[in-house]
This record gives structure tokens, C-alpha cells and sequence, in this order.
């Protein structure tokens, strides 16, 4: 793929330093691969190298998502995220952060308190270009986060560390916990971080215009068009559902009468 992708920067006279997100946007939609999607790899690469720019590459689309809660079930591990002080506070802030706005794990994971926006009476976090308000509970589980002082040895290193402070540290100094890590953490303690995910993108689709919900939670647009294109869908065959059991609800009235 990276070689695909340097030929067609050749035919397009264009220098690897001059990709845009436009090309790579036009690059991907010009073939019907899905192969097309695995060069986030090498621009992954080229970007932590400061050949490139850094670049998005939507997730692979998939037909339908794999995995969703129940809206009763979501709300609730919500509200257990909020109150329930026997869980990590980590966890609490990263579990409702994903049942509430659904951001990737990735992103999730790279969250500093600079994403924080504390007003007068407010508070926000920019997880894409706009900040979305959070409910206060969230907001002052992460306060916490970012004041939380990390144990002895790691917050040596960590002063010793150049960068941001991260609200979710790794082991590694200045680095975030891992993806992998931080999922494995959140399932351990009852919060399938895929179908929390999927729950919280799947409600905000069908309330939300695709542009807008990328700008709020950072996703790619094209990512963004197909989880609105099945949200709306879904939510016409729910309410095709609803009129026909009223009506036949209507029907039964009747006929008793």
C-alpha cells in the first residue's frame, strides 16, 4: 500500500512532504479495496518521522457494527461509572467518557487536561475540533485525574519526561497506557469498551448530522457518514415498528368495543 500510494504521488507530481488530508481522502475513495485503509500504517510511520504531516485514514467499514447495549444497560453502567467510588478512578472517567461520546480507544488513551476547557460554570473537553460539554459528575472525575499525583518512582521519571501530562498514563514514562492495556483494563471490570462504544456513536448518529458529529468527536467524515446512514436507518425501522404495533394495538381496542 505505501508503495501504491508513492507511485500515485508520482503521477500526481505531488512530494511525499506535500500530501494533504484531501489526497489522502481521494486516494482511499478511488478504489473499492478495502486495502486501501491499512496505509494509516505508513502514515503513522511517516508522520512520527516528520516526513508528513499528521494525517487521518478512517477505520475499515464494516456492514454493520458488531456489538451494541442495550440503551437500559448503557445508561446504567453510566451512572455505575459515576458513582460507584469501589472502581478505579480511571476507569470510572474512561468508561463513561466511551459511554457517553464513543471516541476510539487511541484517542481516548492520548487525553492531557490540556483537552479540558474549565469555564465559570462549566466544563468541556475536546476530543475533535469542537469541545462537548461534559455532565459535572465526569467532569469532576477527570479534575481529579489531572491533579491525581502518580506514585513515587513513576512521577520522578515522569518530571524527568518532556510532554504533556497524560490523564491516562502508561508505565512507560510520558507515554500513554496502550489501547490494549487500557480495553483489557475496562472489560476486567465489566465495561465492554466495543459495545460502549458502538451504543454511545450509534445514539449520537441518530440525533447528529454526520459533519457535526465529527467535528465532536473526531472522527474521520466518511466514518461519521455511515454511522449516521445506519442510525437513521435503524431508527426508521423502529418507528415503522412502533406505528404498526399502535395500530394494531387500535385494531384490538376496537374490536373489544
Amino acid at each position: 500500500m505505501a508503495l501504491e500510494l508513492l507511485a500515485w504521488l508520482d503521477q500526481q507530481h505531488l512530494a511525499l512532504e506535500d500530501l494533504t488530508q484531501e489526497h489522502v481522502d481521494d486516494w482511499i475513495t478511488g478504489s473499492a479495496s478495502q486495502r486501501r485503509y491499512l496505509i494509516r500504517y505508513f502514515l503513522n510511520w511517516t508522520a512520527s518521522r516528520r516526513l508528513t504531516r499528521k494525517l487521518t485514514v478512517p477505520s475499515i467499514p464494516q456492514q454493520e457494527p458488531q456489538a451494541l447495549l442495550d440503551e437500559d444497560d448503557r445508561w446504567h453502567t453510566l451512572q455505575r461509572c459515576l458513582t460507584d467510588e469501589t472502581l478505579p478512578l480511571d476507569v470510572r472517567a474512561a468508561g463513561a467518557i466511551t459511554l457517553l461520546f464513543g471516541p476510539s480507544t487511541e484517542r481516548l488513551c492520548n487525553l492531557t487536561p490540556d483537552h479540558l476547557q474549565l469555564g465559570s460554570k462549566h466544563t468541556h473537553l475536546r476530543l475533535g475540533r469542537h469541545p462537548v460539554l461534559l455532565p459535572p459528575r465526569l467532569a469532576g472525575l477527570l479534575h481529579q485525574l489531572a491533579e491525581e499525583p502518580l506514585p513515587g518512582s513513576r512521577a520522578l521519571f515522569a518530571q524527568a519526561t518532556p510532554g504533556p501530562r497524560l490523564l491516562f498514563p502508561g508505565l512507560v514514562p510520558g507515554k500513554p497506557i496502550s489501547t490494549h492495556a487500557m480495553t483489557q483494563k475496562l472489560n476486567r471490570h465489566g465495561i465492554s469498551v466495543r459495545a460502549a462504544r458502538n451504543s454511545a456513536l450509534a445514539a449520537l448518529a441518530a440525533d447528529l448530522p454526520s459533519p457535526i458529529l465529527a467535528d465532536l468527536t473526531g472522527m474521520h467524515r466518511h466514518t461519521a457518514i455511515r454511522w449516521v446512514a445506519y442510525a437513521r436507518r435503524d431508527w426508521a425501522e423502529y418507528l415503522a415498528a412502533r406505528a404498526e404495533d399502535e395500530a394494531e394495538q387500535r385494531k384490538g381496542t376496537a374490536e373489544t368495543r
